[in-house]
Formats: structure tokens, sequence, C-alpha cells
């Protein structure tokens, strides 16, 4: 027998056993990104998920009588970072506002998540906000009192807050929930993300956040002009 024949079985079983481990391993990740938002299931009073085109859900629910939205969006330009995984938290609730007002944490301008570009007015950031947030609107003239986000600037505290929208449709508050791990993707060019499931003790100061920001926006709309 030619030496040749055992090797040739030899690189035909190691590449069988490297195809099936592929397989294996893209299903784990497809059932592990698909249970992303199963760990925060219990902090809302029943909710649907739906996994959408990434692979990864989107949930609706309801908490203390709000209605929630949850997205969680990849965000693979890896030209100017490492890929990171958003999270969107949104209370789509229709509220008493005239403009749309974005903050937003060291924008790039191609954020995959969020208008906050294609919004036409550049507003200076209060002293209240860190320097690196910034703010746009549809109309300048319309925008909340400046006191309503002053009693919310702590939110930027923590650096991993992206995004803070309110707007007549709702409200929204956006985080950065993961990055690749550098080393790997360097290396690699390994970019897996969203193995865990998002933690509730990540969401729900967020939701809670989202709730009183709709309380001071009602109490506000009552108050005599």
């Amino acid at each position: 027998m030619s030496p040749l024949v055992p090797l040739g079985i030899a690189f035909a079983a190691l590449g069988l056993w490297l195809a099936l481990r592929l397989i294996r391993e893209a299903s784990a990740r497809s059932h592990a990104r698909a249970r992303y938002f199963s760990a925060v299931k219990p902090l809302f009073d029943g909710g649907e998920s739906r996994v959408q085109p990434t692979g990864f859900p989107r949930m609706t629910g309801r908490r203390k009588g709000l209605a929630f939205d949850l997205q969680a969006i990849p965000d693979t330009l890896t030209f100017r970072k490492l890929p990171a995984l958003w999270v969107l938290v949104t209370l789509p609730e229709a509220m008493p506002l005239d403009a749309t007002l974005d903050l937003m944490a060291r924008p790039l301008g191609n954020e995959p998540f969020t208008r906050f570009a294609d919004l036409p007015q550049s507003l200076p950031t209060p002293p209240e906000l860190p320097k690196d947030i910034a703010i746009r609107s549809d109309d300048a003239t319309r925008i909340p009192p400046p006191d309503l986000v002053a009693r919310h600037a702590d939110l930027f505290a923590d650096p991993r807050v992206k995004e803070l929208v309110l707007s007549p449709k709702g409200l929204r508050i956006v985080i950065l929930a993961e990055e690749a791990d550098r080393g790997r993707y360097l290396i690699f060019r390994e970019a897996e993300m969203g193995r865990a499931p998002l933690a509730p003790a990540r969401l729900e100061p967020l939701l809670d956040r989202l709730a009183a920001l709709r309380e001071d926006i009602l109490t506000l709309a009552k108050v005599p002009a």
C-alpha cells in the first residue's frame, strides 16, 4: 500500500473532525444568541421574544404597567473599533414632548442603532454632562427644559451608556453590552459575542431610569407655562 494512502485517510478524518466541530460551534452560538434575553425575562410580567436575522432576539414585555422593548444589535464595522454588541432599551410610549433630544457619548457618525447623525441641529453640551457627550435635536427651540436633562445627567457616569433619546414617540437608552475579545479578534479575527445572557442587574437600573424619566416628563407637562 502506498504510504500516501494512510496520510490521505488521516487528512480526510481531520477535515471531517474540523467540519463537525464547526457545525457544533455554530449550533451552540446560534442557541446562545437566541437566548440572550432569557435571564432578564423574570423582570417582566410575561413577554415575547423573537429572533432577528442577526441571530439575536428582540423582546417586548411589561414591567410595573409599562411596556418595554429590548433589542440586541451587533456592530461589526471593525475598521474603526472592535466589534461590539449594543442593547437598546426602549419605552415606546407617546410622550408630551414637542421635539426629539438625542444625547450621544463619543459619537463616531456611523453607529448602526441610531438616527443621531440625521438630526439637523447641534446643541452645546451643558456643564453637568461629560464633555464627550454630543447633543442633537430636530427642533432646538422646543426641546425639554435643561433641568430635566440635569436630573438624569448621572446616567452617563457609566461609560457603557452610549445614548439617551427623548422623543414624542418614547424614550431610549443604549448601552455597550459587550465587545469582542481584543486578543482573539486581532489574532484570529474572531468576533464572538453573546455567549452569556444579559444580566438582570445590568438591565434593571435602565428600566427604572426610563420609568423615572417618564414620570419627570409627565410632571413637567402638568406644570402651567
